[in-house]
């Protein structure tokens, strides 16, 4: 079983894979100093892309944290990316989707996404709505 840096690479290997297939220039920062895994550049911006790896939380969800977690000196912290990323690209490894979510769209701390419900409600982030098919939103 890989551990959580080996995941955390073959993600962001996934998602770098993803975007250049569709035409994108991605540019991978020097360094571990950065809030962001990758820059996506989409013909109108540079995008600031901090990629994360999904889990089943349900059997209609899916989950990834919407936070950094580190150890100094002994110490835990967490810390949101808030006006450090512009996007979070999610990967979930069982179908190989891949999710494009607006920082600015994301829950703090972990974020769900939805497949199914019983009820529509206003709160629920429905997946098909973040899946990326492609096309990087203009937004």
């Amino acid at each position: 079983m890989a551990n959580s840096k080996d995941r955390g690479d073959e993600t962001e290997a996934a998602i770098i894979h993803r975007l250049i297939a569709e035409g994108y220039s991605v540019s991978v920062p020097f360094g571990d100093n950065d809030k962001y895994d990758i820059v996506v550049d989409s013909g109108e911006r540079l995008h600031r892309v901090q990629c994360k790896t999904a889990w089943q939380n349900k059997s209609e969800t899916i989950r990834f944290n919407t936070h950094s977690q580190t150890t100094k000196d002994g110490e835990y912290h967490e810390k949101t990316y808030e006006g450090e990323i512009d996007v979070f690209a999610v990967r979930y490894p069982q179908t190989e989707a891949i999710y494009w979510i607006p920082v600015a769209e994301a829950t703090e701390q972990k974020m769900e996404l939805r497949f199914t419900a019983e009820i529509d409600h206003p709160s629920i982030n429905w997946a098909e709505d973040y899946e990326f098919d492609g096309s990087i939103p203009s937004a």
